[in-house]
């Protein structure tokens, strides 16, 4: 069955614990950055942050504005579309562990199209490290979860944002979760559950968050390939590499 992470936006504070326990952790450099209009920081994913926490002001129907806070991280896809375009040359460039489910960037990563692996994740999560020429993303926190522990990220959420266990443990919280908050908040949905092994729990619509939330154009673009060439007995990694392709 795997792992899973549950993410309760509706319990994120923004405190950004998570993702200094992954710089922690990980030891990770911090990065120089300037004031870009926003309390985000660092602005964006990088080679040296793999993690990062996103704020978007949203307003609702009747002009109250909010803020959205949105820890963005590798969603660790069931069928990983960064592995498939990296095995086409090199099947040794990322390690998609069959007992967690992590989708983990190997050294032999450095050997391998970056920008065709980032172009090929729906969510954008793929960075480069200039320095070692690696692919960096969350690995799940792959030494940790193999001796027991949870990811440095869970560890250090104060406030049941972020959840971590068994794949079955983890849809049935969601689960639980979304009725609640649906109470109050009847848009609320739960991302892309299907296919990722990090499942979001949104109060509003996914892009009220951050444009890649979802990966709503992946599957159309799957969809639409399926039809287009239509088979039998075709896996769905060929699928990605056959779009990837073109």
């Amino acid at each position: 069955m795997g792992k899973m992470f549950f993410v309760d936006l509706t319990r994120c504070t923004a405190c950004r614990g998570c993702q200094i326990a992954c710089k922690q952790w990980k030891n990770l450099p911090a990065e120089k950055t300037r004031n870009s209009g926003s309390h985000q920081n660092p602005p964006d994913l990088s080679g040296q942050t793999v993690r990062v926490v996103r704020f978007k002001e949203a307003a609702d129907k009747n002009g109250k504005v909010s803020w959205n806070f949105f820890p963005e991280q590798c969603r660790h896809c069931v069928d990983a579309p960064c592995k498939a375009q990296a095995d086409m040359e090199s099947e040794n460039a990322f390690l998609h562990d069959e007992a967690t489910g992590a989708v983990v960037p190997t050294p032999d990563s450095s050997k391998v199209d970056f920008e065709g692996v980032r172009s090929a994740c729906p969510y954008d999560i793929p960075r480069k490290d200039e320095k070692s020429g690696l692919i960096a993303k969350c690995d799940m926190c792959f030494d940790r979860i193999t001796q027991g522990m949870v990811p440095a990220c869970v560890a250090s959420c104060p406030t049941g944002c972020m959840n971590f266990g068994d794949e079955e443990e983890m849809q049935a919280l969601a689960g639980k979760r979304l009725e609640e908050v649906k109470k109050d908040w009847p848009e609320a949905s739960l991302g892309d559950a299907d296919s990722v092994r990090v499942i979001y729990l949104f109060k509003e619509a996914p892009a009220a968050y951050f444009e890649h939330a979802v990966a709503d154009a992946s599957r159309t673009m799957l969809a639409n390939a399926e039809k287009a060439r239509p088979a039998r007995n075709i896996s769905r990694r060929d699928l990605f590499q056959r779009v990837l392709r073109g």
